[in-house]
């Protein structure tokens, strides 16, 4: 009995200015072309039930083109696994705020899809002695008991939400889902299996419980995407095919349409401009694979704001020319930390990491914790912080 679990398609992602030469956002595009890529790896699996946790759009109101490259998905689905019962749920993006406005996943009623988007629902499949129950992330919900029914052998939990204390800060601070739930509320030990969607990076909450991450680095911050993918050794995005009786449980890749690449950050302490245009050039051309109509992302630590104004800006046009997006992420160098300015001003700046470690090595510990791990989980969630709050500013286009 296995099933494959999505979540967080985000079909009418839209990003930066590039148009397609039909005139839709590039990446909405791209990520259309992922959810295709995706829908012939399910069909190829062929599992005995399909279930998506939410955030199926973007936006509530999602463009005409997005519910075509929806459509035409659900479609090719049912028509190739006709027996292949199909659940989904609304996710804080697809959810409308106002109970005046109905949802736009009803449409995949029409063609055979189970659809929870106003309340959670209880759906049951008596062949397969199966029962799955559907909790969309709706504002104001009175959520019930995620207690599995009795009576059946396969009992699934699908659920959009945020347990709680398990989304690094990137994750958490960017996009506030609706349901928060503790996790011993997911009673996961209770089910065959609990399938969670909202958070875009492939992970374990409980035996038995997964998010299985988005499809595309659709997120305000896929770089702290990236980043925590290669320090959980995440082999990018995808579904997760999950067998309900044996247990054997697998993550399977689903290549992006448009490559991100973040290249090696610089240190740029006592650069001129013209050294720094040097090590942008460099990390430019040294990128594997090259950057040409790739997303790419080159961060420089410690530059003077004189020095980024009086940058080789013909060569970064050059840059953002060849990437289908390019961007120079630049910060400022950190200010002194105290007891390190002496008397003649010269002192190197500490960082704001040092800072950190610095203080977190002086704290008082409670027996049994190791100072060595705790140092190192503070500068991860420092680093995580940095790139939310980068994201969240505005790229500035030349």
């Amino acid at each position: 009995m296995r099933l494959v679990h999505l979540a967080d398609l985000h079909l009418g992602f839209r990003q930066y200015q590039r148009l397609t030469p039909t005139g839709i956002n590039q990446r909405e595009a791209d990520v259309a072309a992922t959810m295709q890529r995706a829908v012939a790896q399910i069909i190829e699996r062929a599992p005995d039930l399909i279930v998506i946790g939410g955030d199926i759009f973007h936006t509530v109101r999602p463009s005409n083109p997005a519910i075509l490259h929806a459509y035409r998905a659900f479609m090719q689905l049912r028509a190739q696994l006709p027996a292949t019962p199909i659940v989904m749920v609304a996710g804080n993006h697809d959810a409308p705020r106002t109970a005046e406005t109905g949802c736009i996943l009803r449409l995949f009623r029409e063609i055979g899809v189970h659809v929870a988007d106003a309340r959670a629902e209880l759906f049951t499949f008596a062949a397969q002695s199966l029962a799955v129950l559907a909790v969309p992330d709706v504002p104001g919900m009175v959520r019930p008991a995620l207690l599995p029914p009795a009576g059946f052998e396969h009992r699934v939990l699908l659920l959009h939400g945020e347990v709680a204390g398990l989304l690094p800060a990137h994750a958490a601070a960017a996009d506030r889902a609706a349901i928060e739930i503790q996790p011993h509320e997911l009673h996961a030990d209770q089910w065959s299996y609990v399938a969670l969607g909202h958070y875009h990076v492939y992970r374990q909450v409980a035996p038995g419980a997964f998010y299985s991450g988005s499809i595309d680095y659709t997120s305000s911050n896929p770089w702290g995407e990236l980043r925590e993918e290669r320090e959980q050794r995440v082999p990018g995005k995808g579904f997760i095919e999950h067998d309900l009786v044996t247990g054997a449980h697998r993550f399977h890749p689903v290549a992006p349409s448009r490559p991100l690449l973040d290249l090696e950050p610089i240190d740029a302490s006592g650069m001129s401009a013209a050294d720094l245009d040097g090590a942008i050039r460099a990390r430019v051309d040294s990128a594997a694979g090259g950057i040409d109509e790739r997303v790419v992302r080159v961060t420089v630590r410690n530059v003077a704001r004189h020095v980024v104004r009086a940058l080789d800006h013909a060569a970064l046009r050059e840059y953002r020319k060849r990437a289908m997006h390019f961007h120079l992420d630049t910060r400022r160098p950190e200010p002194l930390a105290r007891g390190q300015g002496g008397g003649s001003g010269a002192s190197r700046r500490a960082t704001l990491p040092e800072i950190v470690a610095e203080r977190l090595r002086e704290r008082a510990l409670p027996a049994g914790v190791d100072r060595d791990q705790l140092v190192a989980l503070g500068l991860r969630y420092l680093q995580q912080a940095e790139d939310a709050a980068v994201a969240a500013m505005p790229v500035l286009e030349s």
